[in-house]
């Protein structure tokens, strides 16, 4: 069963930073990979490193509106 999809929490400027960093590096990833020997280059760290900061900025939007 598919995950309801919550809406965008609002980032702080060191998120935003954090997280660009880390779609850099994915891009760098990407990039890197010349897929001729069917290499799939694994990017699962940084997606869920995203994630976490995500979940973090909720968590605390949740807490400033207790």
């Amino acid at each position: 069963m598919a995950k309801m999809q919550q809406p965008a929490p609002r980032l702080t400027a060191g998120e935003k930073a954090r997280v660009a960093v880390l779609v850099a590096r994915m891009a760098k990833r990407g990039l890197a990979d010349d897929r001729q020997m069917g290499g799939r280059v694994d990017q699962d760290d940084l997606e869920a490193r995203v994630d976490r900061i995500i979940e973090g900025a909720r968590k605390r939007e949740e807490a400033d509106k207790k």
